[in-house]
């Protein structure tokens, strides 16, 4: 971005806008998930009046697709609600601040599947380590051990997480 769009670009968002985008930019790549999720719900956490999605694109510079792909994703994990605004023919938007809910069907909706996948890789991974010849095929068993193993761990503490974070 060159600096006269940087500028007018931060000028459409206060400080605390750009402060909790940011912040919610760093959760969420942890996560896995894009960048432009992260804008979005930022933005609409500190927003005091619902937006629509032309509002999320113009304030955030963000495409059309990027905005519909990050409002359905937040809205199939109930971060983001659609909410009546008298007048106004577009859906408008705010952020559901129970950032609990929001982890718990993340981790149900998102995180179990990934895991899941990766269990049926690591599956994989044993079959193909079962055809090496050795040395290789000690090494490739004791990688795969360790990843069973950190597999087990993240499992076990998957309702205990769930526990904590809707209590």
């Amino acid at each position: 971005m060159n600096q006269a769009v940087s500028e007018e670009h931060a000028r459409r968002l206060s400080r605390l806008d750009i402060e909790a985008i940011e912040m919610f930019i760093s959760f969420l790549k942890l996560i896995g998930l894009p960048k432009s999720v992260g804008e979005i719900y930022g933005l609409l956490f500190v927003s005091s009046q619902p937006l629509s999605m032309d509002d999320l694109i113009e304030k955030l510079q963000i495409s059309m697709g990027a905005a519909s792909q990050g409002l359905k994703l937040l809205r199939s994990v109930g971060a983001v609600k659609v909410v009546y605004t008298p007048g106004e023919r577009r859906d408008h938007y705010v952020a559901d601040l129970e950032l609990s809910k929001f982890a718990a069907s993340f981790i149900k909706e998102e995180l179990n599947p990934r895991m899941q996948r990766a269990l049926e890789r690591i599956e994989r991974m044993e079959k193909e380590a079962l055809l090496m010849e050795e040395p290789e095929k000690a090494v490739a068993f004791q990688r795969i051990e360790r990843l069973k193993h950190w597999m087990e761990r993240g499992q076990k503490m998957m309702p205990w997480i769930l526990r904590f974070l809707v209590s």
